[in-house]
This record gives structure tokens, C-alpha cells and sequence, in this order.
């Protein structure tokens, strides 16, 4: 295996000299004509006249001018409930064999088309996170070591013409046989759809595995990584793992996990995010000296940015028809944009619910900063999932403690609008004292909060609830590991049933 190591680490070394970074600008515009070109004759593409598209003079302006933006909902109701009915050729060339079901947090069940063309883009694209190793001087016998993958169950399933399952476990259940030697837990335990049966079998075989990497959703991995080392009676993970290195994160930001993770190692890992969603993998980080993510320009998924305005987006926290819409190549860093992309899955201007910052259009690096439906505006409060973030690290730093969860929601009580607050913590702190904290935080970095302040949002409150109970909502409303989320806003009447759910367990 150490020969297999060196061989790895320096076809990594030399296809990194060999392969420079591509320009994104012409990247971008070179995907989108081979989206367009594929996609010409599928029904999508003869409404939209994708023909006369790529003969115009600009492509990039009349694809903009002609295709509408489209979420989710729409998507699915024009186009792709076809391809749940066994039609071919709607918005892809050919037939569908997977959807992926997105546990987010925007729509109760998304069905999601996953079209041979997106799986070999996904590969593709991990191919790219290998290789940006290079950059991160890891020794030679990392390449050796096995690499954990905690996602959804692979035994997808089984519907007439196709198989459905989250995208983690249609990834999963498509790897290449030669990574099978290093992936771990393995087909069976990977196969396994209850998360609690699935945890306590890798707890049980883990003492057989030398783990290098670990990928997955904090929360997930985290409380993973507490029964491995729970059952094994173990002091920290690297106990039984020395030489686990690298810690692979994706779907949520990392940062609110850190403190609790590191808690967990007898060193630190090097940690590397990544941004693989049910329509793609769009990005990931290529180098140690930032957190930023670069977008993958050259991979199947055109990009584009809608900036992140009130007059931009409607009161569901949709794109608004006929707003400004800005190519990577124009759009600008350290602005707030609302994503969306055209995929080679038959998505198309399709608005993914992510709001992004690029922080370098050289390297087109990005950071995600919420969601668009993580969005409260329901009386002029206008305030986006980063204000609110802003808001939790203050109450951190001043109670020296660690909020992993929490759910916000603005609503009407006793004849007035109140910002609720449920915050998931094991520490006893003043909740009176904690919403004064929130509320001159938000005071002080979003100056329409203030002024709402002073008008409709009468006062803000904070309960809080050991964070266990936000996972037990999870389990039992949504799911535990794979790709699910729990959601940082939530509308009145959502926000009432989680609350008293955790209230009532707490």
C-alpha cells in the first residue's frame, strides 16, 4: 500500500502542474453553449429556441432574454412531473433512471432529476477536489488510508422506471470500483436506511478501518463520531483513528461546529468544504489558506447571480421575472447574490435557494451566506441568514459557549409582531438577557431591522432547549444524516409546531 501511496500523491503532484486553473469567464461561456447544443431538441429546448440562441450574437444575452428563472415549484410543474411520468427528452436528451429527494428546506419533497451526464459530472468534480490536494502538503501515506463517507443509504428506492434516494446516496451508490478499496463504511452498512442502526454498525467495524478523511454534514458526523467513541470507550476519535487528517464538510457552514468537533480529536484536522447539492457539486476549496470555495466553471453547471435586493425577490423569497441577472464574469466580490444554474441534469435558470458571496472572481471563489426563503421580512426587518449568524457569534463569545442550532421566526402575539427566537444549547444563560444581546447586535448591523425596530417589531424573546431536541424533531419530522438540514427561519405556523415540539421534550 505505501508504493500505492506514493503513486497516488505524485499523479496528484503532476496532474496539478499539467492541468492549470481554466479562465472561468470562457469556461462558463463554453459550458453553457454545451448545455444548449445538447439540450437543443428536447422539448425545453424547442420552446425556448435554443437553435436560434446559439446562432444569435450574444448567447449568453439571448439565453438570458429568452429562458425565464425558474424555482423549484415551477420547474417541476412545467417540466419535470413528465419525467416522473416516464416521458423522455423534456428538459435533458433521453430518459430519466435517478431522482434525487432533497430533505432541505425549502419545499416538503423535491424530486430531482440525476441524468448520467450530472453523475459523471459529479465525478468529475471530486476528481478536481483530489487533485486540489496537492495544495494542502499532506504526506505521502494519507493516500493509503480509507476514506469515510457518512451519507443517506445507497439501497435506493425502486420505483417502475427509476430509483430515487438523496444525492449522497446516488453518488455513493455510483463509485467507481477502483475507489471501493478506500471507501468506507461499505456497500452493506452505506445500504442501511435506519441512521441509528447504520451509526451503531460503523461504531462496531471502526476499530478495523485506518481513517485518513471523513466527509459529511457536521451535525451528522459529529454525533457519529460520539458513538464511535461512546462504544468503543474511547477518549478521542484518534484513538482509534491516528491517522485521521482531513474532515471534508458540505451542505451547512462549518464554523458553529468547530469548538464542539475539535472536542472530539486529539489534533487538528485540515478542513476542507465542499458545496454538493441535490441539483450538483458546484464547488469546493482547492487551497489551505482560505474557506472560501471555488466554483467549478468548467463542469456542466452555468452559473449565474441575481443580486440580493428586496425589489429582486417576491414575499416567498422567489426571483423575481424580469430582474437584472449577472454572469460571473460581471457580477462583483463581496456583494450578496442569489444563485442560479443551468445544469446538465435539465435544470435551467434554476434557482437553487442559496444566497452567495464571491470573495475572489480571479480564483471565482465563493462563501455561501443563507438561504432565500432563510430571509425575514415580514414587517420591514429585512434580515438575511449572515445578519442573523452575526447575531449568534456575539451571544457566543459573550456567554463563552457554542450555539450549533437555532430557529428564528417573526410573529403576530397579542396584537403585535415579536422576532421568537429558540436556540439550541447544554448551557443555562439568562434568555432575557440573551434576546437584549441579539436584538442591539441586529440593531447595529442591519439598519432596516432598527428601523422596524421602531415601528411594527415590537420586542424579540429567546427560549432555549438542549440542542438534542432539535435533532429529535429532525428524526422524527424530517430525518437524521444524509443530506437533511434544519432550517434557520421558519413561517409563523411552522415555526408554532417546532416550538412546541422542543418545548414539550425539554
Amino acid at each position: 500500500m505505501a508504493l500505492l501511496g506514493g503513486v497516488i500523491k505524485k499523479a496528484i503532484d503532476f496532474n496539478g502542474l499539467i492541468n492549470r486553473e481554466p479562465n472561468p469567464n470562457k469556461a462558463q461561456k463554453a459550458v453553457l453553449l454545451q448545455l444548449l447544443n445538447k439540450a437543443k431538441h428536447t422539448a425545453f429546448g424547442l420552446k425556448h429556441k435554443f437553435n436560434e440562441i446559439l446562432n444569435s450574437e450574444d448567447p449568453v444575452g439571448a439565453f438570458q432574454q429568452r429562458v425565464p428563472v425558474y424555482d423549484y415549484d415551477a420547474m417541476y410543474e412545467e417540466w419535470w412531473h413528465y419525467l416522473l411520468e416516464g416521458h423522455q427528452n423534456v428538459t435533458w436528451p433521453g430518459g430519466q433512471k435517478y431522482f434525487a429527494l432533497s430533505s432541505g428546506t425549502t419545499s416538503d419533497k423535491k424530486y430531482i432529476p440525476v441524468t448520467p451526464d450530472m453523475i459523471n459530472a459529479i465525478r468529475k468534480s471530486g476528481v478536481q477536489q483530489i487533485l486540489s490536494l496537492k495544495n494542502f502538503d499532506l504526506p505521502t501515506d494519507f493516500f493509503e488510508k480509507d476514506i469515510l463517507m457518512l451519507g443517506s443509504s445507497t439501497n435506493l428506492i425502486e420505483q417502475e422506471d427509476h430509483f430515487e434516494g438523496e444525492i449522497s446516496g446516488i453518488s455513493a451508490a455510483n463509485i467507481p470500483a477502483w475507489f471501493s478499496t478506500f471507501y468506507k463504511p461499505g456497500a452493506e452498512i452505506a445500504s442501511i436506511p435506519d441512521w441509528d442502526e447504520k451509526v451503531r454498525r460503523i461504531a462496531e467495524e471502526a476499530p478495523k478501518w485506518d481513517v485518513g478523511s471523513i466527509s459529511g454534514i457536521p451535525s451528522w458526523v459529529e454525533l457519529m463520531l460520539k458513538e464511535i467513541i461512546s462504544y468503543n470507550n474511547l477518549t478521542t476519535i484518534h484513538d482509534i483513528w491516528p491517522n485521521l487528517q482531513v474532515y471534508t464538510s458540505g451542505g451547512v457552514a462549518f464554523e458553529p461546529y468547530l469548538m464542539s468537533m475539535e472536542k472530539l480529536l486529539a489534533k487538528p484536522l485540515i478542513y476542507i468544504d465542499t458545496y454538493l447539492a441535490s441539483e450538483g457539486y458546484l464547488a469546493t476549496q482547492k487551497r489551505p489558506d482560505t474557506n472560501a470555495m471555488a466554483l467549478i466553471v468548467n463542469n456542466g453547471i452555468f452559473f449565474e447571480f441575481v443580486p440580493f435586493f428586496e425589489e429582486n425577490i417576491d414575499e416567498d423569497g422567489r426571483v423575481k421575472q424580469g430582474v437584472k441577472v449577472l454572469t460571473l464574469e460581471q457580477a462583483e466580490e463581496n456583494k450578496e447574490y442569489v444563485l442560479l444554474i443551468s445544469t446538465v441534469s435539465g435544470a435551467w435558470r434554476y434557482m437553487i435557494g442559496d444566497t452567495v458571496m464571491i470573495t475572489d472572481k480571479k480564483r471565482s471563489e465563493i462563501r455561501i451566506s443563507g438561504r432565500t426563503k432563510h430571509y425575514l421580512n415580514v414587517v420591514g426587518e429585512q434580515l438575511s441568514i449572515q445578519k442573523m449568524n452575526m447575531a449568534i457569534e456575539k451571544l457566543e463569545h459573550a456567554y463563552e459557549m457554542e450555539i450549533k442550532e437555532f430557529v428564528a421566526a417573526t410573529v403576530f402575539e397579542d396584537e403585535q409582531y415579536k422576532m421568537k427566537w429558540v436556540i439550541g444549547t447544554d448551557k443555562e444563560i439568562d434568555a432575557e438577557k440573551a434576546a437584549q444581546l441579539i436584538d442591539e447586535e441586529l440593531c447595529s448591523n442591519n439598519k432596516n431591522y432598527k428601523v422596524a425596530r421602531t415601528k411594527a417589531l415590537k420586542g424579540v424573546e429567546v427560549e432555549v432547549v438542549p440542542v438534542e431536541q432539535f435533532y429529535n424533531w429532525s428524526e422524527e419530522f424530517k430525518k437524521l444524516g444524509g443530506q437533511a438540514k434544519i432550517p434557520r427561519v421558519m413561517k409563523e405556523e411552522a415555526f408554532n409546531e417546532f416550538r412546541n415540539y422542543v418545548l414539550q421534550l425539554a
